[in-house]
């Protein structure tokens, strides 16, 4: 069984990393990009990150450019946009690939945990939102178009 925590991430500086900072906590991941009619969704995922951070719940932003083109920047122009226009506070990391040969290993191991539409692995879209339990196994799904309110029982019910 792998461990989410121990899966490398890369920071927005470029340094690998983990997940361990965040061992006990209920996560969000998210596949963000600035360009995307679904960008807005930064202020509910903002939201969320602050009502619920202090009970141990943390969004985790990861840009991804694999749709449309619609993160093309680098990551001091995403941390800027981010910062100035939707007053973004939690983490954003480094652009990855969430699907391909590519694919970072944090994406690989959230879609064969939580698969899609039909057993489909694809993340099909930008804003395909993960939510994990504190165990960091419990993983769900949800599209692009679901709105990041619509997951505020679920946090709590995992939060408890």
């Amino acid at each position: 069984m792998t461990d989410l925590h121990a899966l490398p991430v890369t920071a927005a500086d470029g340094t690998t990393t983990t997940l361990a900072a965040y061992r006990g906590q209920v996560l969000l991941v998210v596949n963000v990009a600035s360009k995307c009619g679904f960008t807005p969704q930064y202020t509910a995922l903002e939201a969320l990150h602050r009502r619920y951070g202090p009970q141990g719940f943390a969004v985790l932003g990861f840009p991804c450019n694999q749709f449309g083109g619609q993160e093309p920047g680098d990551a001091a122009e995403i941390a800027n946009f981010c910062s100035l226009t939707y007053d973004v506070s939690f983490p954003l990391f480094a652009k990855v690939d969430v699907n391909g040969a590519d694919a970072a290993p944090l994406f690989r191991h959230l879609k064969a945990a939580a698969p899609g539409v039909l057993g489909s692995e694809g993340i099909k879209w930008n804003f395909t939102k993960f939510l994990i339990d504190r165990t960091g196994e419990g993983v769900k799904r949800y599209a692009p178009t679901t709105k990041p309110e619509e997951l505020a029982n679920e946090i709590e019910r995992l939060l408890g």
